[in-house]
């Protein structure tokens, strides 16, 4: 009979022997030879497919959402330490002047996105409403630059592809002959 060994490893949160957590990396994946190697299989980034535009705004989101994120896990520090009725509410307070100050900038940002201004003049919105910050960004839209559109069919002269069977170059020739005699 043979015998065969089996080597264990402890589990992920249990400690080794010196006392050191396991770790819990997996272990490398084999390539397609199956020689052990790791590959990394080089991804399209879906971010280079993308306008300048969509880029800028998803990187303002990104840091608008970072900034949230801290400012909610500071929050959550402040109330888990405090300790009498009175640094409670002042955490409490706290937090919820923060969330008014988000709550408005997501109401300037809502309304200067529908009336199409620039970020220099979306910062400047006044009003504390919904009706107040519209007005004012549909009275700023009056002053703001307009979108350049770009014009539905840009070619120039004749479309090679209409086939106008009226057409006679012959015809068109002789005709032009004619009006300069």
């Amino acid at each position: 009979m043979s015998e065969t060994t089996v080597e264990t490893q402890p589990a992920p949160d249990m400690p080794t022997a010196d006392g050191a957590p396991t770790p819990t990396t997996p272990p490398p994946a084999e390539d397609a030879q199956g020689n052990g190697s790791t590959s990394t299989g080089a991804q399209p980034d879906p971010m280079a497919e993308l306008p300048e535009w969509a880029k800028k705004e998803i990187a303002k989101l990104r840091s608008e959402n970072a900034n949230s994120r801290v400012k909610a896990r500071e929050a959550e520090t402040k109330l888990s330490a405090a300790k009498t009725p009175e640094e409670f509410e002042a955490a409490v307070a706290e937090v919820k002047a923060t969330n008014a100050e988000l709550e408005r900038r997501v109401l300037v940002s809502e309304a200067a996105r529908k009336h199409k201004l620039p970020d220099e003049l979306a910062e400047v919105l006044k009003g504390s409403t919904v009706e107040e910050l519209e007005a004012h960004a549909k009275t700023l839209a009056k002053f703001a630059p307009a979108e350049q559109s770009e014009p539905e069919k840009l070619s120039g002269g004749l479309n090679p592809t209409d086939q106008d069977a009226a057409f006679d170059p012959v015809a068109a020739s002789r005709a032009a002959r004619k009006r300069r005699r």
